[in-house]
């Protein structure tokens, strides 16, 4: 008599989605390590740059990036429509010929980030100010967007 064993047998899922997707990122990733260390490149290790906060007021929008070590004459901020984007450059000093890395997360070279924001905005009233590594744009709201008190009679 044959018996087969279900357990990790492909046709049965004992595991939860979750578990099974988890599994599936792992795999996603070993590949992509694999693939990438072939043609000798470095896939991001960062994620997106710059992290992002975006609040806003009953007049205004607030969006706050951080980036270290960037002088504000490297960047570069628009606006467009319901979208901001905060594009620069981040350079790093060069450590020398004969330098070995043990561990290298900062990354030196150009970037951009692109967001959209939550409602219609005034493009005309944007202001932008870099203090201690934190960027924080200052947007207005179009009247359009802004709440009104509606009185009841």
């Amino acid at each position: 008599m044959i018996t087969r064993r279900f357990i990790d047998w492909p046709g049965v899922a004992l595991r939860s989605p979750i578990a099974q997707l988890e599994q599936m990122r792992r795999d996603m990733e070993r590949l992509g390590g694999a693939f990438f260390g072939r043609l000798g490149l470095r896939p991001e290790a960062a994620g997106v740059f710059p992290a992002l906060n975006i609040t806003e007021d009953r007049d205004n929008y607030f969006v706050r990036a951080e980036l270290p070590g960037i002088q504000a004459k490297d960047l570069e901020v628009q606006v467009h429509g319901k979208s901001l984007t905060i594009a620069g450059e981040r350079k790093i000093a060069s450590e020398g010929e004969n330098v070995k890395y043990h561990r290298r997360e900062r990354e030196a070279g150009k970037f951009s980030r692109i967001t959209d924001l939550p409602g219609e905005i005034n493009a005309d009233r944007v202001e932008a100010q870099m203090t201690n590594g934190i960027l924080t744009v200052r947007i207005a709201k179009a009247e359009a967007a802004k709440p009104r008190q509606i009185a009841v009679k």
